[in-house]
């Protein structure tokens, strides 16, 4: 979901077959304490669940500065710098806590693959006032999002190392954007994707925006979308699940880092269903199906998985991305005679 928390830059895929989207929000801006907190503040920080957790168990005596991160339409982000070095911070001032705790336990999976790497998260809870936070690992950044090649085979290692047994979904519920993101535990993908991605999606366009037709057309194409994956053996692979532009950055080292998931267990090819803006070049994916081999009919499928993000862009942000899910839908049906 383009609404992330740390922004890198936008890239339009050259793999996209449908028109580029409009622009996402402008970032909210946020007054830099770049001198360091005040002593008002401070008198109110004593009192603030993040500054105790770092002051305590992040093993902190003073906090020197907070500084906001941009780039989010969904939380709000800051950069906690202490003597016991520095705490990547983001809250939400709505959402309950739930939502954090999905993504903590998201960023755990993949920090565990060892393979790319991603912030480690050490504390979530709920803040006073209401809404909810999580502290990570500070990292910092480098330039550039790094080389796209050892992207593709870092993130290919992940899905090679993240298996589950339980089938395809997650343990817990969790938020794609601020949109619900059902994981329930399904043993077919094709039931898992038409169930819990496409067509709660379709549901929600209905809902919010009373779009019967997109709603009507989207289930002729999940009752006949099984045809695409005939001869293809699917195992349920760890997914970061919204893997943009704005969630790729690198490390100062020149390593890649991925950040913001909303973690699932799918079918590989769905990671690139956000690759309309996600910049995934030649060399990325060379380097991805050396580790995990292309699947027949991965063309043919490949707008499937982008038509879960359109469809979750116009239900958050309006109907500048209806023509793009539409566009997908319409040639789905005329490809499957739906």
């Amino acid at each position: 979901m383009m609404a992330a928390d740390l922004r890198v830059g936008t890239f339009s895929s050259s793999y996209s077959l449908f028109p580029s989207p409009p622009p996402r929000p402008l970032p909210i801006k946020l007054k830099s304490y770049s001198k360091g907190p005040t002593p008002s503040t401070m008198a109110s920080m004593s009192e603030d669940p993040i500054t105790k957790w770092i002051t305590k168990e992040g093993k902190a005596t003073k906090i020197t500065r907070i500084s906001p991160v941009g780039g989010g339409c969904i939380n709000f982000a800051y950069q906690y710098d202490t003597d016991a070095g520095s705490f990547f911070v983001k809250t939400n001032r709505r959402i309950a806590v739930s939502m954090f705790e999905g993504e903590a336990l998201g960023l755990t999976a993949m920090y565990d693959t060892k393979s790319v790497r991603v912030p480690k998260p050490l504390k979530v809870g709920s803040l006073p006032s209401g809404g909810s936070f999580i502290i990570m690992e500070y990292i910092e950044f480098g330039s550039s999002r790094g080389d796209q090649s050892v992207l593709g085979k870092k993130l290919a290692e992940m899905h090679k190392a993240g298996k589950s047994n339980k089938g395809f979904g997650f343990d817990v519920d969790n938020t794609i954007g601020s949109t619900p993101q059902i994981n329930t535990w399904t043993s077919d993908w094709v039931d898992f994707f038409a169930e819990h991605r496409l067509g709660y999606q379709l549901q929600l366009a209905r809902e919010e925006h009373g779009d019967s037709v997109i709603y009507e057309k989207g289930q002729r194409l999940v009752k006949s979308m099984g045809l695409l994956f005939d001869n293809v053996t699917i195992e349920p692979c760890l997914l970061h699940g919204d893997l943009w532009s704005g969630n790729i950055s690198s490390d100062k080292n020149g390593e890649p880092v991925i950040l913001d998931p909303a973690c699932y267990y799918g079918h590989n090819e769905a990671e690139f269903g956000m690759s309309w803006c996600a910049g995934f070049g030649g060399p990325f994916y060379s380097s991805y199906f050396e580790v995990m081999p292309k699947q027949q009919g991965f063309e043919k499928r490949r707008d499937l998985y982008m038509l879960y993000h359109y469809l979750n862009h116009y239900n958050l942000f309006g109907s500048g991305y209806r023509s793009s899910a539409m566009s997908i839908i319409d040639d789905y049906i005329r490809m499957l005679g739906a």
